[in-house]
């Protein structure tokens, strides 16, 4: 039997290999498709290949990869229309639930304020970054009570996240950007007017946007 101790370092490789994944995957080209083999990235990662596959597996479940038998692991490109449809998608859940969620409680407020400041905790670590803006995003969806669009939105975002990361890397003061939306988001909330919150959602999104159009064009 595994011991708490073994369990616990176990956990601790592969969440250093899932990140470390993570960000190598999000420096890749996005013009085209790229194999990982659990060899090459465990001599990179300075780890065995036991954690590697894990976090392979890990990263399959989210849509990152795909596992092809014999030959690695698959990271597709990222096109153009991928691109656009993702965030044309998300445009449409997130305000049917903004909408929703008005008025927003103050305890619902404490907590988009708790992940804005999470956030600018981590303004040095892309990966970090990027998984609390998805936190961010995922409570007002969630909020709004549709299970079923919220596991919809789920699935948006495992495919933007790849994008994200990148657009966050490389991008000219982009977080520093992001923590000033997603603060003027909250602060529409508390002012309870839907439309001012609807407005500062679009810019955010359409900032987003206009990042993930730059990196297509890098």
């Amino acid at each position: 039997m595994t011991s708490l101790r073994e369990g616990g370092r176990r956990r601790s490789a592969q969440d250093v290999t899932y990140r470390f994944l993570k960000q190598r995957i999000a420096e890749l080209p996005r013009d085209g498709g790229t194999f990982l083999t659990e060899s090459e990235v465990a001599q990179e990662a300075g780890t065995s290949r036991t954690p590697v596959r894990e976090a392979l597996l890990r990263l399959e479940a989210e849509g990152f990869l795909e596992i092809v038998p014999k030959k690695g692991a698959f990271v597709p490109p990222i096109s153009d229309a991928e691109v656009r449809a993702v965030m044309e998608a998300r445009e449409l859940v997130e305000h049917w639930c903004l909408r929703r969620l008005l008025p927003a409680g103050e305890d619902f407020l404490g907590e988009l304020d708790r992940l804005v400041e999470r956030q600018r905790e981590l303004i040095e670590d892309p990966v970090g970054f990027i998984d609390c803006d998805r936190a961010f995003h995922r409570a007002i969806v969630r909020r709004a009570g549709n299970a079923v669009l919220a596991e919809f939105y789920e699935g948006l975002r495992d495919r933007q996240v790849r994008m994200g990361l990148r657009a966050v890397r490389t991008g000219d003061d982009r977080a520093a950007r992001v923590l000033a939306e997603h603060a003027a988001i909250v602060d529409t909330l508390r002012s309870g007017d839907p439309a001012k919150a609807g407005e500062a959602l679009s810019a955010h999104l359409a900032s987003t946007m206009a990042a993930l159009r730059l990196e297509e064009q890098s």
